[in-house]
């Protein structure tokens, strides 16, 4: 199974690495206009958003995935960077450029909280998947049908962005699905895996509708 993996193409790297460049120069020519004073108020700043975020990690009721010196040292960090390049577009593009830079990363942070946010609740809601004994037998048991219809919900789940844990337990049904279509009709499983990609295929219109053990037609020849 294919798990999807975000790829950043080479115009991407060349925009984030143009991006820091830019900032670099922007945060050069910002420390050198405040001299003394204005550096130290801007490392005071820095210090203050460091406190503020260990003690924000400190007190987080989960564990994060940093821990709470990087998370200081991270915060404080981008709030220097951050004073320093606005102060230096205020010095090569004046003020209300500089404001725009301000209210348009402050925009661009709450694009990216709220995505996030929308995104940890979507994992949220995935269920738990039954992948034990249980759900073994209640794929021997179903229809090719129900099946079929498992296949395609369990694969528009891993098309959404998934938690490690949750993705595999998808995996694990659908290999469940898999082998009991392939025990269940072994020929027509194989014409269905030669139709063409198993995502854009139905397989009910390959396998045989019903479990061996329900088809009255293999009951008569037993008997």
């Amino acid at each position: 199974m294919e798990l999807s993996v975000p790829v950043r193409g080479p115009l991407v790297r060349f925009l984030i690495g143009l991006g820091l460049v830019c900032a670099a120069v922007l945060a050069v020519v910002g420390g050198i206009a405040l001299r003394g004073p204005g550096l130290v108020a801007v490392c005071v700043s820095g210090a203050l958003a460091g406190c503020v975020a260990a003690g924000v990690a400190r007190e987080a009721p989960r564990p994060a995935g940093r821990s709470v010196l990087e998370s200081a040292g991270q915060a404080a960090a981008v709030t220097i960077g951050a004073l320093l390049v606005v102060s230096g577009t205020a010095v090569l593009a004046g003020g209300a450029v500089a404001l725009l830079l301000v209210g348009s990363g402050a925009a661009g942070w709450a694009v990216l909280r709220w995505v996030r946010d929308r995104r940890e609740a979507a994992l949220r809601a995935v269920p738990p998947a039954d992948t034990g004994a249980g759900a073994a037998a209640d794929v021997a048991g179903a229809s090719t049908a129900t099946l079929g219809e498992e296949w395609r919900r369990t694969g528009a789940q891993l098309q959404r962005p998934l938690a490690p844990a949750a993705r595999q337990r998808v995996v694990t049904r659908r290999a469940q699905v898999l082998d009991e279509l392939e025990r269940r009709d072994p020929d027509g499983f194989a014409r269905w895996l030669a139709a063409g990609p198993l995502g854009s295929v139905d397989p009910t219109g390959f396998v045989r509708s019903t479990p061996p053990g329900a088809d009255p037609s293999t009951e008569t020849e037993a008997a």
